[in-house]
């Protein structure tokens, strides 16, 4: 018997959600007017009564005070004149509530086959555009299915049983059209020259390869695995470069040779030394195809993801704290420009937010740091960057794999979800994505993974495993692969526990499904790692052994389906061949404009989505669980200003802490790639350093996301950002210790492909030596001096003065790191020595947005003038020291009888008094000449500032 369990808001109570999704209608360009009540609730199969599952739902799956529920059979007519539209997840999809609903069921005792989670709405409004409704705002057609009208279902259909039918792919006789179209319509992304090679290698073993050996290749050669576009040969407009990562990140990295580095680039995660008892890792990766498909699914396994990235390193980091940054296009664009197969902005950017929210303050895993970009060019490929750190005592940051150790799998089952996943990242995006890759999407389960996460720390604490991975990009093939990449691996996979059944051999293999973790665990620990997990309620499995063969070995139920050379599947791959160019576009001045009253400016740049209030998405974190959050992502009076970093204590009882910091502009991509790289690690690091961070101990993630690198003028833009990652990371003695690259990040519609800016994020970790001395950016109280230190220069390119102007070229901020280095120091001595009440960096919107920032965060006025500010000759005007964006520079706040003091810490810089902060709650700005050039109420600021993400 099928049951429909429908729960709904109370008859007291606001329909919140139906509310919602008529204002979403209305705002996706659905005319209406439109009524709609939104229920949730379950699909319930099994031998149980209408009374059975009604006590049950009373008991745990219904909150009686504010919710009604009704119990229905399967198909049922409703009565409602309204239409009426159920969403439910496709079948082989990830169901956690569904799965949680079950679990709860049985614990009570009820004979239930199978539960699914579904939404129904009864929708009143024009029926022409019901259709547009379900595809714009109730449903992902990727990962759910619509039903309008009465539901027309007997049984949930979990899936039929596998008749087992070894594949063999007649490899060695295919001509190049044909090699072509295999990995085409496999969707393995195998370049022709890559199809070569395997052809090659297998006429040399004599047989055609498995469906399942291909597929292994396929994901273990994918771009998203192994970087081979970064790893391969370039000829740069001439000049042959062998690695680009070794020949910039990595290199860099290698000749500062810090003691205090522990493991970089060699794990999940890189790690750092904090203290005597413990070290730190961090990684940021990245979700972007998958989160264009459906932004909460992405979005959601891409922080489970990373979360499992630092649980992995090592023997086993505790995560204590996430980061994200987001990049759309506006979020107010018109739904009439969208291209056919992409969700609107705005909706990508709720997903991706609610995505992130969900899965982190499930794992009481705090989110205190990061970023909005916008641009248009994002429309097609919104960017995800997830990261986080993690905590993991002194001696567990390496592993090893023994000859003899069982191969554990944890966690969550294997389903059909995240197939092609690692592979789909590695092409660019069509109008069909959403059909053709759905399938790539992986639906994440919190809880689940809390638990695996409990059992490892306790695992690893008692020592009963050697190493471990997660099941990332590529599934049992790539952790299994990595982990016996030196030894060899005999894997059973009829024994891989199933979400249900009808699963291949090769889609065991390769599935993404979530929440799984690969362990080598001693013969003699098995037993009490399995009673361990056993008690904990956490799934685990022997797969296999790791062996000293040299080679991976798949059975299923005895018969071999997959046999590959550990040294070919890893070292196989022929270098990628690129060519590369870049020629710097001519430069064009901008004339900075004349004084004038520039209180409109600044209005209009507070209200930019790159500078606005993020309030609305930091509030939807849980920032403070874990109790270790020092400086939050909010500051100020009333905690609502934009801090620039965050500060976090790695270990609770102790005063040294972690500040967690980014930098990201795109704009300056466009026009100068170098430029744009060095500003942005300028950024992250004086973030760090503005809140009180020790710049000889900070170290940097990189996250390079670009178009296709394909193209050789595409390619020579992320030489050009490689080439000032090495040079700033050298000159800054600031160490690369983990990345990760996406490209193809490019949307192909009829004929023509919008790729996204070159985009790089770089992430930064700074140790604090005592978080009593951590400063944020709000004014602290009136008669203060205010400080300027850094020198400001004419460069106007990329800036959002430019644009909200609509003035193109312009010079890009350039970092003069010698001097960049000697403010971070001497600023940080400052700091420690208690001289400085508030900091701000300067960035976007420059001077003028930082003061606006700091006297609104604090409720403290200002009056400045600036006619001392230091600059260079060709900053001579107002407009180019109000919002010029060059780097290195802070907005300072120290007592008056502490300002000597100040003036001998910074004594060679350049620094000088702009005025001091006031009690009447006015912004106030004299220029050069004398003249009054901005005058704006901190309400008014505010409210501008607000104005764009008061959702």
């Amino acid at each position: 018997m099928l049951w429909h369990l429908d729960i709904a808001p109370a008859s007291d109570r606001p329909d919140s959600t139906g509310l919602r999704i008529a204002q979403d209608a209305l705002e996706s360009g659905l005319a209406g007017p439109w009524r709609i009540a939104a229920s949730r609730g379950f699909l319930v199969e099994g031998p149980l009564t209408a009374a059975e599952l009604g006590d049950a739902a009373r008991q745990v799956l219904v909150d009686p005070v504010v919710e009604s529920f009704r119990v229905e059979p399967c198909p049922a007519a409703d009565g409602l004149a309204a239409t009426i539209v159920h969403v439910f997840p496709k079948a082989g999809v990830t169901d956690p509530e569904g799965e949680s609903a079950l679990a709860l069921l049985r614990d009570l005792g009820y004979a239930v086959d199978g539960a699914r989670s579904i939404r129904s709405y009864r929708v009143e409004g024009p029926a022409d555009l019901v259709p547009r409704l379900i595809q714009r705002v109730l449903a992902n057609d990727a990962v759910e299915q619509a039903v309008v009208g009465p539901l027309h279902l007997d049984h949930l259909g979990e899936g039929r049983p596998y008749d087992f039918a070894l594949i063999v792919v007649p490899i060695r006789a295919m001509d190049d059209a044909t090699l072509v179209k295999t990995s085409k319509d496999g969707q393995l992304s195998l370049s022709l020259a890559e199809m070569h090679t395997i052809q090659a290698h297998f006429r040399e073993l004599g047989r055609d390869p498995t469906d399942c050996e291909l597929e292994t290749l396929a994901q273990t050669w994918s771009e998203h695995c192994s970087h081979k576009t970064l790893r391969g040969r370039i000829d740069f407009d001439g000049a042959p470069i062998a690695n680009l990562l070794k020949r910039t990140i990595f290199s860099a990295t290698q000749e500062l040779d810090l003691d205090w580095l522990v493991s970089v680039f060699s794990d999940n995660a890189g790690v750092v030394r904090f203290d005597d008892e413990y070290d730190v890792c961090f990684k940021v990766e990245t979700h972007n195809h998958p989160s264009a498909i459906d932004p909460y699914g992405g979005s959601n396994t891409g922080i489970g993801g990373v979360i499992r990235d630092a649980l992995g390193t090592g023997l086993g980091a505790k995560p204590i704290c996430n980061t994200d940054v987001f990049c759309v296009a506006p979020p107010d664009m018109s739904p009439d420009r969208l291209p056919a197969g992409v969700l609107h902005p705005k909706r990508v950017l709720k997903g991706v937010v609610a995505g992130v929210r969900d899965y982190g303050n499930r794992m009481g895993i705090p989110t205190v740091n990061g970023a909005l970009a916008v641009d248009p060019a994002y429309l097609g490929n919104p960017l995800v960057f997830c990261g986080t750190v993690g905590v993991l005592p002194r001696g567990k940051a390496f592993k090893s794999v023994e000859p003899g150790d069982r191969i554990v799998a944890l966690g969550g089952r294997t389903g059909r979800d995240g197939i092609h996943g690692a592979t789909f990242s590695s092409v660019e995006l069509t109008s069909e994505s959403e059909s053709i890759s759905g399938g790539a999407v992986q639906i994440g389960n919190a809880i689940t993974e809390k638990m695996v996460l409990d059992v490892i720390v306790r695992a690893r604490d008692l020592g009963l495993f050697r190493a471990l991975t997660d099941c990332g990009a590529g599934g049992f093939s790539s952790a299994v692969g990595e982990m016996g990449a030196d030894t060899g691996a005999v894997v059973d996979l009829e024994k891989a526990p199933l979400k249900y059944q009808g699963l291949s051999y090769t889609e065991i293999w390769i599935s993404e499904a979530q929440e799984r973790m690969v362990l080598a665990v001693p013969p003699e620990s098995w037993p009490e790692f399995r009673d361990l997990c056993e008690l904990e309620g956490v799934e685990a499995t022997d797969l296999g052994e790791f062996v000293d063969t040299g080679r991976l070995t798949l059975r299923y139920h005895g018969q071999v389906v997959g046999d590959l050379a550990m040294d070919f599947l890893h070292e196989g791959r022929p270098d990628v061949v690129r060519s590369a160019t870049y020629k710097a576009p001519e430069p064009r001045a901008i004339d900075a404009p004349a004084s004038a009253d520039f209180t409109a400016d600044l209005l209009a740049i507070l209200g930019h989505w790159d500078v606005c209030s993020k309030e609305w998405i930091v509030r939807q974190y849980d920032h403070e669980v874990q109790s270790r959050t020092v400086v939050k992502p909010l500051v100020g009076e009333r905690e609502n200003g934009p801090g620039d970093a965050s500060v976090i204590l790695p270990v609770v009882g102790s005063n040294r802490g972690l500040a967690v910091s980014c930098g990201i502009n795109p704009r300056y991509g466009r026009l100068d790639p170098y430029a744009m790289a060095a500003c942005v690690i300028d950024e992250a690091v004086r973030n760090c350093v503005a809140v009180g961070a020790d710049p000889d101990r900070i170290a940097l993630l990189d996250n390079f996301c670009w178009g296709n690198p394909e193209r050789p003028e595409t390619l020579g833009t992320l030489v050009r950002a490689a080439q000032a990652c090495r040079d700033l990371a050298l000159a800054y003695r600031t160490p690369f210790i983990s990345g990760k690259d996406s490209l193809y990040n490019e949307y192909a519609h009829e004929g023509k492909s919008l790729a996204i800016p070159p985009t790089l994020l770089i992430s930064a970790i700074g140790q604090v030596p005592d978080v009593r001395r951590c400063t944020t950016m709000d004014f602290k109280a009136a008669g203060n001096l205010i400080v300027l230190l850094g020198t400001t220069r004419l460069e106007f390119g990329g800036s959002l003065f430019a644009e909200a102007r609509r003035l193109e070229g312009g010079v890009v901020p350039a970092v003069d790191a010698k001097l960049g280095l000697a403010i971070f120091k001497a600023l940080h001595r400052a700091i420690s020595q208690g001289l400085v009440r508030s900091c701000h960096d300067l960035s976007e919107g420059g001077l003028a947005v930082a003061l606006a920032e700091s006297a609104f965060a604090g409720r403290i006025g200002a009056e400045v003038s600036l006619r001392d500010a230091p600059r260079d000759a060709g900053a001579s005007s107002d407009a180019a020291l109000l919002f010029s964006e060059s780097p290195s520079r802070f907005l300072l706040e120290v007592e008056p009888a502490r300002f000597e003091a100040l003036a001998e810490a910074l004594a060679g810089l350049p620094f000088a008094k702009l005025g001091s902060t006031v009690a009447a709650p006015r912004l106030v700005v004299d220029g050069l000449e004398g003249g009054r050039v901005l005058d704006a109420s901190l309400d008014d600021m505010e409210a501008a500032w607000r104005r764009p993400l008061d959702w």
